[in-house]
């Protein structure tokens, strides 16, 4: 029989999942309903390309008031992979600065409170030019748009990126004056992994969550992204992993999860095979570790093999942007069953 859906306890954290939504908003908020989710990440449009949909989808205004009656929040609003913010290059450094402010202008119509933003590369400019772009560009989109909050997502370090470290993180906050009150950020635990952090095991944790809060402030860390990583600590690189089977493995996903001064934090989730059906397996894996599970069940040969093409955003309609916005074997079969559902 298939197992009943997950409810989390009333102080668990939000814990959600990034979908696609091609085949449609309204059944991206269904799905994270029937699995589970009490949060949703998703791409507003292509997150590959700089053109955008001039209206949003049919479906906006049920998806909203679904996800309202269902209890699914926040949702969330990945910008665009094209992003910049830290270079200089024309015409990509006016496309970054002003796609992320189109994003942050019609997240609302999407219902969504927050737009998470990778922060980019100096290009080979040095960092201290890079960070001073970084900081206008952010100006700029926080004093042209309202309400909406921006969350700078930490890199893994890899070539000319800027923001791998907590410190420059903290820079970015310190040097931030105008609408800095809608600045937060965001923490990938596969980025802070290739970084070189020491999330796993728990004791790990708690020193990143501890030097965090004494440089920016838990307040502000809106989300964190919720992703095992396949790749070895500090290697500068970006691979993500279905939860507790990578290298970071249950103990430190569990400890962030479990961590009481993330209870008002978005726990969000990247992870393979999510049009495989491994959003609901990914799911209750964390659902697992936060009920108290030390080890999760095996996943077949087949789940390490997947990857994350699921997290597409809608076909848009041909309208370009506005002038302005120049380890291991089998998984029981409840979990196969669950994971086809």
């Amino acid at each position: 029989m298939p197992r009943r859906r997950l409810t989390w306890p009333a102080d668990a954290p939000r814990v959600g999942i990034h979908l696609g939504v091609h085949t449609g908003l309204l059944k991206a908020a269904q799905r994270a309903r029937t699995i589970g989710a009490t949060a949703l990440q998703i791409f507003s449009d292509n997150p590959t390309a700089w053109r955008r949909r001039p209206e949003p989808p049919k479906d906006a205004d049920r998806f909203i008031g679904y996800c309202g009656v269902e209890g699914i929040h926040p949702v969330v609003i990945h910008a665009s992979y094209l992003i910049n913010l830290g270079g200089g290059a024309e015409p990509f450094a006016t496309q970054s600065r002003e796609g992320l402010l189109y994003e942050m202008r019609r997240a609302p119509q999407w219902g969504a409170s927050i737009v998470n933003t990778h922060i980019g590369s100096h290009r080979g400019m040095g960092h201290r030019e890079g960070i001073a772009r970084i900081v206008a560009n952010v100006e700029h989109v926080l004093d042209e748009s309202e309400r909406v909050t921006l969350a700078l997502e930490n890199s893994a370090g890899g070539g000319d990126t800027i923001g791998a470290s907590i410190e420059e993180l903290a820079t970015l906050l310190e040097r931030t004056r105008h609408g800095a009150n809608r600045l937060a950020f965001c923490l990938d635990t596969a980025h802070l992994w290739g970084a070189g952090y020491g999330i796993s095991p728990a004791y790990g944790v708690d020193q990143v969550i501890s030097r965090f809060d004494e440089l920016i402030g838990l307040d502000r860390l809106k989300l964190i992204h919720l992703n095992d990583s396949r790749s070895q600590r500090g290697s500068r690189n970006d691979r993500h992993e279905h939860v507790g089977a990578g290298q970071i493995g249950p103990s430190g996903m569990a400890a962030l999860l479990r961590d009481p001064r993330l209870r008002h934090t978005t726990f969000v989730m990247e992870t393979p095979g999510v049009e495989e059906g491994y959003d609901a397996v990914n799911l209750r894996r964390a659902w697992l570790l936060y009920q108290g599970a030390t080890e999760l069940p095996l996943l077949p040969p087949r789940a390490f093999k997947l990857n994350r093409r699921a997290v597409r955003g809608q076909r848009p309609k041909r309208a370009a942007m506005p002038a302005s916005a120049a380890s291991a074997v089998s998984v029981r079969k409840t979990e196969e069953q669950e994971a086809a559902g």
